[in-house]
């Protein structure tokens, strides 16, 4: 080894010496290591293509049978008839795909696919009108497209009923945005027999006209609009389970519904209606009459006032809550769910008395004593003064 010219494994290494290098020890024969690594590297190289062309033959295989599938069975598609209400916008311009694609996204029909297929099949796809179509969630792309295909099918019109709103003024609504005429509207409502109302209704719409925006089609009468609303109110009730929920705070659902009806006038904020709730709760259970002005308005077939008159006030009408105790005889408006909710489930506290001191926010100071009560509202008849929100 101490000869400097030579080279180990390029000639003859003493007999019994060995050299540690950083492929580990090397004794006789050990220049065929080498060729060796190159072999099981070439054979690593072999796997792993091997196991490549699987996976994309594989992938082939599985696109091909998704394809053939499609070819065979056709593209997924529901078994209909569908559930809910689903409002389809049409734009100008929307091709056969592009309605396909958004069906697909609002969960109309199970796949864009079936819809093109559906619409191919039917010569007057082609002339689908944009418009606003109503249809339903998980529906059969075929009935979906001879929905679409007949413009008659296309919403004429919509009516939207704000939370809170009184019965005269639905009628209002229904009769500025549809064809229908006040009176036609009136009649339905004198006269709610097969509308759906709940007994505990006692015949009155008043509270039971869900607020929504409901869509109003060719061959819809003003009892069949009216009906939509009270539909749609039932299957709300039902959605929160009103005659239980209703026991648990010792209530009926009419009387959930009335005090419902109160919180929208009374209040204006999401985290004021259940302590608007509670207050009223406790007046209640304290025999106090709950000398709301809403009700008082109600009594007096007024609106939109912020502050009540001592002759308003002294009307004798059982809605009047400052001349009588307990509840008004029924709901004095449309209340929408979230007051319902706030009803059936009040805020903890001791308050007696509350009052909105800024209309533009919706503040609201709540207190417990006659005295504080006196002092909020000078802070809002202060504000009144120079606001003209009231």
């Amino acid at each position: 080894m101490s000869d400097p010219s030579f080279v180990p494994g390029l000639g003859e290494e003493p007999q019994g010496s060995a050299e540690v290098g950083p492929g580990g020890p090397r004794g006789p024969g050990g220049g065929h290591r080498g060729p060796r690594r190159e072999r099981r590297r070439a054979g690593l190289s072999l796997f792993v293509t091997v196991v490549v062309v699987i996976v994309i033959i594989g992938g082939v295989v599985y696109a091909g049978g998704n394809w053939l599938k499609d070819r065979l069975e056709g593209p997924a598609d529901y078994a209909g008839p569908g559930t809910g209400h689903v409002a389809f916008t049409i734009a100008k311009g929307d091709t056969i795909g592009d309605m396909g694609r958004a069906l697909d996204k609002l969960d109309v029909v199970e796949s864009s696919s079936a819809f093109v297929d559906a619409a191919s099949k039917d010569p007057q796809a082609t002339g689908i009108q944009p418009g606003t179509y109503a249809l339903k969630k998980r529906m059969r792309a075929d009935d979906v497209v001879k929905i679409l295909v007949d413009p008659k099918n296309m919403v004429q019109d919509t009516v939207t009923i704000p939370e809170g709103v009184r019965a005269s003024q639905v009628v209002d609504l229904v009769a500025s945005h549809t064809e229908f005429s006040k009176a036609a509207v009136e009649k339905v409502f004198a006269h709610p027999a097969g509308l759906g109302l709940p007994s505990y209704a006692r015949g009155s719409v008043e509270g039971y006209l869900f607020p929504a925006t409901y869509d109003v089609q060719p061959g819809d009468t003003p009892r069949s609009l009216v009906k939509q609303m009270v539909t749609k109110w039932n299957q709300e009730a039902d959605s929160i389970h009103l005659d239980s929920a209703a026991r648990a705070v010792n209530l009926d659902p009419e009387q959930v519904i009335t005090v419902a009806s109160i919180l929208e006038f009374e209040a204006q904020r999401s985290q004021d209606y259940p302590k608007v709730a509670r207050a009223i709760y406790n007046r209640l259970k304290a025999d106090m009459p709950i000398q709301s002005d809403a009700t008082v308005s109600y009594a007096n077939g007024v609106s939109g006032e912020v502050w009540t008159t001592s002759d308003q006030r002294s009307n004798p009408s059982a809605y009047n809550t400052y001349q009588h105790t307990g509840l008004p005889p029924g709901p004095i408006g449309n209340p929408g769910m979230e007051t319902i909710k706030a009803a059936l489930n009040p805020a903890d506290g001791p308050w007696l008395y509350w009052v909105v001191v800024n209309l533009r926010t919706g503040e609201t100071d709540f207190a417990t004593t006659l005295a504080q009560h006196n002092q909020q509202v000078q802070k809002a008849r202060e504000y009144c003064k120079t606001s003209d929100a009231c």
